[in-house]
């Protein structure tokens, strides 16, 4: 098991890159949670699965279909416990 904080900065506001990324973390099992930052980026917190976390990770770094990532900087985090992956506002 592994937590990691993400922060993807691009073009990555306005492009549903929170919802992709929750609907993607739900397919591979992750919990967590997304949020837009008010410097343009969205932040994550990832746990699961070793693999799981560092395939959505790996997602992060191209994004949905409008995004365009220039970066994603990741650094392990502790485990908050989360049971589900959710969107913060």
């Amino acid at each position: 098991m592994k937590a990691v904080q993400a922060r993807v900065t691009g073009r990555v506001q306005g492009v549903s890159f929170r919802w992709w990324t929750e609907q993607r973390a739900r397919e591979l099992g992750v919990t967590g949670w997304v949020r837009n930052e008010p410097d343009g980026s969205v932040l994550l917190h990832a746990e699961g699965e070793d693999d799981a976390v560092d395939a959505l990770v790996d997602w992060c770094r191209t994004g949905p279909p409008a995004a365009q990532v220039s970066d994603v900087a990741v650094r392990d985090d502790a485990a908050g416990g989360a049971t589900s992956f959710e969107t913060r506002f």
